[in-house]
């Protein structure tokens, strides 16, 4: 109906197009906004066009509203028109346009709210890309919700998606992991010994143990070699020892590594499937290839980048230009050892990403990466890319509290409440629906003992427990009859207005998933269920369904059927299953 009421209003101000405002009349078409009210109060739809052609043709706005009023009248399409404020429009629509809304629903069933939006459009979401050096956090399980769902909101609204993980297995990282699992392996040849800057958790000491049993690597000669007068730093401690393992026992080295590497990967890869998160492609870092390997697509993104003059060489040292993008300084590629940067890596993974041909790339970045944009839409400028075709969305970590006390979320102490035990705790689809319930750039704090509460301030059991009354209903009513009701008779004519404002907060989801779609935000679909199972709860406590009359009792069991459809769609999009029994 908001399609058709466009229309009209269009053929409205076409009566001021002449040669001289075509523009304006554009400009006001752009803008304004044709929507389901709020309040039932307001009529079923309301526009603020006349406040907009008002602003840009420099007329009265209650004059212009009164012209539409008019224009609105005459069509006798509508059951009210009234206008409203500066240049507001409210449209009470006839009872067989009101309840189209449910007859849809009920036809359309999972793929109402659907939309061709993003046709013919693609989307690459990278997200969670969490170091492979250990078992997910439950700092990485709000990134991960996040782009799962986003995903499927962007694929009901059309667009081709392809999720992606980027595997960091050509670090830093993976030394500091391979070397912890090294002296796992060998134990006994190490004794005490443990760097305080290796990785500490007891899966390490579970890889070291399988390695063991698959393997039989035997003892290590000359041990201490490998670990006489290491520097007393830290860093430089785990520096210098990664290096004389792979000095002296390569072979090993290389064989603890790949294990090690696997390991964790199908840890992170059975997590997020229980966590009811998948990906389309998993990228290694190590496919970009060496520096010094002439064909690889890491020194390919460098020349590129020399030939432009953005990358150049300062003691040593190969540096990227991205003091033009607004970054306060300039980054460096290449090491003054040889060894290149994880930007330069970046850089080479983002020049991959648009050489496959999407139109836009979402990377989804926990919000400690804020200064890391600028240097990476620098670096797609100088290869000649447009910046915009990558939206970088940040992500706070959530702050997880369990019976009033703060989780632990270092991997590298060992110390940490993995995204696994968030998930034995309260279960995928409360850990999911909590992660989105706040906009991901918003700090969150988690309270676990509220999410595996049944009370009404538990948001997730407030929606799930509206879904499985409305189940439960649905059910005796399948008891005494021999098939559903096809029509709302009773709603039709008016006879029955207790249904009105579900069916009202009904015809506001496709909007509200179409809002989430382009501003890339899960929890308006949250908001949305919140309120809509609020207004099926009161609904629910103010009415005693089945023992209305047949013809109520009907529509009203057609109506809920379209309710049931609504949240089970919402939750769907973002990967939660609802619940048919409390």
């Amino acid at each position: 109906m908001i399609g058709n009421i466009n229309q009209e209003i269009d053929k409205f101000l076409s009566k001021f197009l002449d040669t001289n405002n075509e523009e304006k009349i554009n400009s006001i078409k752009e803008k304004y906004s044709s929507s389901v009210t709020d309040d039932l109060k307001k009529g079923h739809i309301t526009s603020n066009v006349c406040m907009i052609a008002a602003s840009i043709l420099k007329k009265n706005p209650k004059e212009l509203a009164g012209d539409l009023k008019k224009v609105l009248d005459e069509t006798e399409n509508y059951e009210k028109v009234e206008s409203a404020g500066p240049g507001f429009i409210n449209i009470t629509l006839k009872r067989h346009d009101f309840i189209s809304t449910i007859n849809i629903i009920n036809k359309e069933q999972v793929d109402f709210g659907k939309s061709n939006n993003g046709k013919d459009k693609s989307i690459q979401i990278e997200f969670v890309s969490a170091n492979p050096t250990g078992p997910l956090h439950v700092g990485h399980g709000r990134g991960a919700a996040y782009g799962d769902a986003l995903g499927r909101i962007l694929s009901s609204s059309g667009y081709k998606v392809e999720k992606e993980y980027y595997i960091n297995d050509a670090g830093r990282q993976i030394d500091i992991l391979t070397a912890s699992v090294f002296i796992r392996v060998f134990q006994a040849d190490f004794s005490e010994f443990f760097p305080k800057n290796a990785y500490k958790g007891s899966y390490i000491i579970d890889i070291g143990n399988s390695f063991n049993k698959e393997n039989n690597p035997g003892n290590i000669i000359e041990i201490s070699s490998l670990i006489k007068e290491l520097p007393g730093d830290e860093e430089k401690e785990i520096d210098e020892l990664i290096l004389r393992i792979k000095d002296q026992q390569l072979a090993q080295w290389l064989a603890i590594k790949e294990f090690a590497l696997n390991e964790v990967l199908k840890s992170i890869r059975d997590d997020l499937e229980t966590f009811n998160v998948s990906f389309d492609h998993w990228f290694y870092e190590s496919s970009l290839g060496k520096v010094e390997e002439k064909n690889s697509q890491i020194n390919g993104a460098l020349e590129v980048l020399k030939k432009k003059k953005l990358a150049y060489e300062d003691n040593g040292a190969i540096w990227l230009d991205t003091s033009a993008s607004g970054d306060d300084k300039n980054r460096v590629l290449i090491r003054d050892d040889g060894r290149p940067t994880y930007f330069a890596s970046d850089v080479a993974y983002h020049k991959n990403k648009v050489d496959r041909g999407f139109d836009k790339l979402i990377n989804v970045w926990g919000a400690d990466h804020h200064g890391y944009i600028k240097r990476i839409e620098s670096s797609m400028e100088g290869l000649g890319f447009d910046k915009n075709k990558l939206h970088v969305q940040l992500v706070q970590f959530a702050n997880l509290f369990k019976d009033g006390k703060k989780m632990k979320m270092s991997t590298r102490s060992g110390e940490f409440y993995s995204l696994a035990d968030l998930i034995k705790d309260i279960g995928t689809d409360a850990a999911r629906f909590y992660y989105l319930s706040k906009q991901a750039d918003q700090h969150l704090d988690f309270d676990l003992n509220l999410a595996k509460s049944d009370s009404k301030e538990n948001i997730f059991y407030y929606i799930q427990y509206a879904h499985a009354r409305i189940f439960s209903l649905l059910q005796k009513y399948k008891e005494n009859h021999i098939e559903m009701p096809s029509s709302a008779n009773a709603i039709l004519d008016g006879s029955y207005k207790s249904c009105d404002k579900l069916i009202h907060d009904m015809s506001k989801y496709p909007t509200i998933v179409s809002r989430s779609s382009a501003s890339l935000q899960p929890h308006l679909i949250i908001f949305y269920l919140k309120d809509f199972a609020h207004s099926f709860h009161s609904f629910y406590n103010d009415n005693h369904v089945l023992t209305e009359s047949e013809d109520n009792i009907q529509s009203v069991i057609f109506t809920l059927n379209a309710a049931k459809t609504i949240i089970s769609n919402g939750l769907d999009l973002l990967g939660i299953k609802p619940i048919t029994k409390m």
